[in-house]
């Protein structure tokens, strides 16, 4: 059953393409859309506080509940009364249930269908998550957004292995909806199917029979072409419910926003942000800009002309480029906050600009200024 706890609104739509704005209310407050969620896995966005967060703009947040399962545990985050309170933020927050670590930690773990058999990154302790258990560590946690368990498999042209995949996701995503109680709480499917449209779209009708607060799109980045997930995007995001939320998983540069937003996407989270920050490269208008680069030690110019961040405000490339050679924690700190900045304005960007009838424009306007390419 629905709560009416939390609604989302679709406020606008773009002419020409599947573009739209919408509103998605919670119990901590509401954001619009299409919105940048700043990836705290472990209940913290690297290098940031949460006051950076909501100066940079940031409106919700995406934290893990298998890392937090494991560290610090569910019994010391419910004695604070949920994660908001616990790591000091005031507002939304979904949490990933723990599917791509079935991925990522293949070597680790063991899947059969009543659940999945891990052996903790952390201690190599025995860990069993079950679809039911795993909604109870969200529901314990307090999210505003729960995702269901799902089996993320990696890229491969096997089809009977990805039919597989599908068929244990969809069995997971029923006890899942089953076992969810947390009226606070929405809970969204996850629609898997590898690089195979028939088995995308399988995986979407019968996720949308069981029901679900939000639907998202899962497993793709993770190995297969650029030409292969934008064929799926193409395919899959128009057709997912209209009055709905739609999440891509995991998928996070500026070219992805506008190619997937173009074809309906609400909601984005990756920790490019954060992770090229701390390594001297920062996200601009033009493209990525290397800040350890020889060519900055005596540029007296911000990261990005005409950014609003702390950090372009105040500093100059040669300053952060002296921070990252002297090994300062400073660097990476100020480079974090200016990505996330730009990446959660950026998407803020796009959405004005389809309530003005111009996104069509801005994104071949970007799309032929930006080059993926480090400077």
């Amino acid at each position: 059953m629905e709560s009416s706890l939390f609604t989302f609104d679709v406020t606008s739509n773009d002419s020409q393409t599947h573009a739209r704005t919408g509103c998605f209310h919670t119990a901590h407050g509401s954001f619009e859309t299409p919105v940048f969620m700043p990836v705290g896995t472990q209940g913290t966005v690297k290098a940031l506080t949460p006051r950076d967060l909501c100066e940079s703009g940031a409106e919700i947040i995406l934290s893990n509940a298998y890392h937090l399962y494991i560290r610090p545990g569910i019994d010391i985050i419910s004695r604070f009364g949920g994660l908001h309170r616990f790591m000091g933020w005031p507002g939304p927050i979904l949490t990933d249930s723990g599917g791509y670590q079935v991925f990522s930690l293949s070597r680790l773990r063991t899947i059969s269908e009543e659940g999945v058999c891990f052996y903790s990154h952390f201690d190599g302790s025995e860990i069993f998550l079950t679809p039911e258990r795993v909604v109870e560590i969200q529901e314990s946690i307090g999210s505003d957004i729960a995702m269901v368990f799902d089996e993320c498999p990696p890229a491969t042209r096997d089809k009977k292995r990805v039919q597989e995949s599908v068929e244990l996701t969809m069995k997971w995503a029923q006890r899942a909806r089953h076992r969810h109680r947390l009226e606070t709480q929405a809970l969204f499917g996850i629609v898997q199917g590898g690089i195979f449209e028939d088995l995308r779209q399988e995986s979407l009708q019968r996720t949308v029979e069981i029901g679900f607060d939000g639907y998202a799109l899962g497993g793709l980045c993770v190995g297969e072409s650029k030409e292969e997930t934008t064929r799926i995007l193409e395919a899959i995001l128009p057709r997912m419910p209209k009055d709905k939320p739609r999440y891509l998983m995991g998928v996070g540069t500026p070219l992805d926003f506008l190619i997937s937003i173009e074809q309906g996407a609400d909601f984005f989270d990756c920790v490019n942000p954060t992770r090229y920050g701390r390594n001297g490269a920062a996200f601009t208008d033009q493209g990525l800009v290397v800040v350890r680069n020889g060519k900055y030690q005596t540029d007296t110019a911000p990261v990005m002309e005409g950014c609003g961040c702390y950090t372009c405000r105040n500093f100059s490339r040669s300053y952060l480029r002296h921070l990252f050679n002297a090994d300062e924690m400073l660097g990476p700190q100020l480079l974090s906050l200016h990505n996330v900045w730009f990446f959660v304005n950026f998407v803020k960007t796009i959405r004005r600009k389809i309530r003005q009838g111009k996104f069509l424009e801005f994104k071949k306007d970007f799309m032929n200024r930006f080059d993926p390419e480090c400077r």
